[in-house]
């Protein structure tokens, strides 16, 4: 905590927010003389404590308070800012936390910890040696949540409660109210706050054992451990140091021994959980663990400034600050997501990512502390998962509204999209489709104005190429030095035969997949596309295929063409959005382990490409897309069904990191973006 006898000379008239028994250790910090208007809290707006009146921020307003100190933890202090930092710009009232961090003003993004004074792994083993015993904070120490605010486990509560039927007003406000309530004296379970709950604002019908456990099983689910903490802390242990857990929490040990059983942390000698012994960190917790232990000297390793630092401290007991995620989150000012935290669905994505990207405290050992990406893996989690996911969430409210059951994914965009959209929905007749721009235009040939078609889209290479490529023709064009139109159009007679050949082939194909009824619609998915390979494609399908597509290009040149598509971007949103710098990349990711199909010989069976890609490159885009399922089905797991929105905003925030980050997957680095139809091959590099 930074001196803040420094903001009483600047501000006259000052607002506290927070109830803790911390706001009363600030308290007794400050000089009588000093005029405090009142307290605030979130759910609470009268009332009075520590002899002061609990005021609403209209109240605030109202007494013409210039400062609001915010007493809470980093992690809380971001909600608050959330719930009322507009109101303070708005009315010029300034917003701080005891730590001095302006609330209302988000840092600047940085990819990098360069001004910021982490400890190493090497440092912290260092001040550890010389203690035998070792405690050490659980929650966003040990481990950490994959939501953004803690009282967000609160709010998917309420979401489940209502999925049963209970419905209890403010629910989310009740529960924090009396959890502070009862934590101003001591510490306690969790199935007395919800006993205390439901006693005191009188809810019928309702067990606060059975809310006890609905809120355990929640955050069980989000619960994730901090891998090289915990890894760390092994080491430390097999060198014959005793490690103690010692929590602030109304879980009580064995809850807390599921939970690390879970999260395979083995390496504890006794867990110190605040509600066993009715007090505090910031109490009387440290006095117990050293009556206990009978011992006066040990180091205390955690996250919070006040609880694990401070608190250690004044107990006289050696201590070291590991950064939680979240806290590393704020350093990088947030990446971008600041904006997009105000809604439940987002505050998952953004805890799922800080869970996984800010897991390890130790991100100041990497070259220039710079934020980096060792594995495809985490790239696929992390930055292509999120928009994935809303785009199949998209795609499938499509087929609900449109009542359509055959799809068609598309090869080789299609692979893993068709993976993802069979999880989440059940009893759907789902193809994975052998297809290509180059399958469907071979076939697709019915007279002169397809092939125009086709040769007005550049090809680079020279004629012979441009037959062979495209048409799978083979010539001599000694006698033709140019690609021009004119010059494809004198083999038009070939083309077309041996279209109408391939034609024939590819239909043993497709009646293998088409519906029964002539009148049920295919939903066709293509990624990204002009519409061109539906357009020719329909020639070969009897039923009425409608394209659902990730991002269609040139839409305006086929809106005169017989193709039905939507597309999850607009064109609208396209012309204001960043997809467009990205979209290649999420195409070289998505697609399939086998080569392009080229046509369909006289049984109808695929002819395959050339494979070009090297063995190393796809087990490098098959570990991102395994990254993005999973991701995928974490979300689903986590995230109730009634509050998932699809966000661009956020999702393309997630995206356009990959410029920013330093990844280390040399795999990824040398993958090319190949386009065979044009001829054309990018090095992944070149549009990062």
């Amino acid at each position: 905590m930074f001196d803040i006898s420094d903001l009483f000379q600047k501000y006259k008239k000052i607002a506290i927010y927070g109830l803790s028994n911390v706001t009363k250790k600030v308290l007794d910090q400050i000089s009588k003389e000093i005029s405090i208007i009142g307290l605030l809290d979130g759910y609470k707006e009268d009332g009075e404590l520590y002899g002061l009146p609990i005021i609403s921020i209209e109240k605030a307003i109202q007494e013409g308070v210039e400062l609001i100190l915010v007493v809470a933890r980093p992690g809380s202090c971001k909600a608050i800012a959330q719930r009322i930092g507009k109101t303070c710009s708005e009315h010029q009232i300034e917003l701080l936390d005891i730590r001095g961090n302006d609330l209302c003003n988000p840092k600047q993004i940085v990819y990098h910890f360069q001004n910021v004074n982490g400890i190493t792994k090497k440092q912290l083993w260092q001040k550890i040696e010389p203690y035998s015993v070792i405690s050490i904070d659980l929650f966003d120490t040990l481990i950490m949540r994959q939501v953004l605010f803690s009282t967000d486990v609160f709010e998917l509560v309420d979401l489940r409660l209502k999925q049963q039927g209970i419905f209890i007003n403010d629910f989310c406000g009740k529960r924090l109210e009396s959890e502070k309530f009862l934590a101003k004296e001591d510490q306690v379970m969790l199935e007395e706050i919800y006993d205390y709950m439901i006693k005191h604002y009188q809810i019928p019908n309702v067990h606060a054992k059975q809310l006890e456990e609905l809120e355990w099983k929640i955050d069980y689910e989000l619960l994730v451990p901090r891998k090289e903490v915990c890894e760390f802390m092994e080491q430390v242990q097999k060198s014959g140091k005793n490690i103690y857990i010692v929590s602030d929490t109304y879980y009580t040990k064995n809850q807390i021994k599921l939970v690390l059983d879970k999260c395979n942390i083995f390496f504890y000698a006794d867990i110190f959980a605040s509600c066993e012994y009715g007090t505090a960190k910031t109490q009387k917790l440290f006095e117990k663990v050293r009556e206990k232990l009978e011992i006066d000297s040990w180091i205390h390793i955690g996250d919070d400034i006040v609880a694990d630092i401070e608190c250690a401290r004044t107990n006289r007991i050696e201590c070291c600050q590991l950064y939680s995620g979240i806290d590393l989150l704020d350093k990088a000012g947030y990446l971008g997501l600041w904006q997009s935290a105000d809604k439940i669905c987002n505050r998952i994505k953004i805890g799922m990512f800080t869970a996984k990207l800010f897991n390890s405290p130790f991100q100041f050992e990497t070259e220039a502390s710079k934020i980096s990406v060792k594995k495809a893996y985490d790239l696929g989690y992390l930055f292509f998962a999120p928009v994935i996911t809303d785009f199949v969430l998209w795609f499938a409210h499509q087929m609900k509204e449109e009542n359509i059951r055959n799809i068609w994914f598309g090869a080789r965009d299609g692979y893993l999209i068709k993976k993802m959209y069979d999880l989440l929905v059940e009893n759907s007749i789902t193809k994975y489709f052998l297809t290509s721009r180059t399958a469907a235009v071979r076939a697709g040939m019915e007279n002169e104005d397809d092939i125009r078609y086709v040769t007005d889209m550049k090809f680079s290479g020279s004629l012979q190429e441009q037959m062979a490529d495209r048409f799978g023709i083979q010539i001599n064009s000694a006698e033709f030095d140019t690609n021009a139109e004119e010059d494809i159009l004198q083999y038009s007679g070939l083309i077309l035969e041996a279209s109408r050949k391939m034609r024939e082939n590819y239909k043993k194909y497709l009646r293998t997949l088409e519906p029964e009824k002539k009148t049920d619609i295919i939903a066709f998915f293509d990624f990204v596309a002009k519409g061109t390979t539906q357009m020719f494609l329909r020639k070969l399908v009897s039923n009425h295929m409608k394209g659902f597509y990730f991002l269609q290009l040139e839409e305006e040149q086929m809106r005169d063409k017989p193709v039905d598509i939507v597309a999850f971007y607009s064109n609208q949103e396209r012309e204001k959005s960043t997809i467009f710098d990205d979209y290649y990349v999420l195409e070289t990711m998505l697609t399939a382990p086998e080569a392009s199909v080229l046509e369909f010989d006289k049984k109808g069976k695929p002819v395959y490409a050339i494979e070009t890609r090297k063995k190393q490159d796809i087990d490098c885009f098959m570990e991102a897309q395994q990254g993005i399922l999973d991701y995928f089905k974490t979300y689903l797991k986590l995230c109730p069904n009634e509050v998932r929105l699809e966000d661009k905003v956020i999702d393309e925030a997630f995206l356009k990191m990959i410029h920013g980050v330093k990844i280390l997957d040399e795999r990824f680095l040398k993958l090319n973006v190949e386009d065979p139809f044009f001829n054309r091959m990018t090095k992944i590099t070149d549009v990062l």
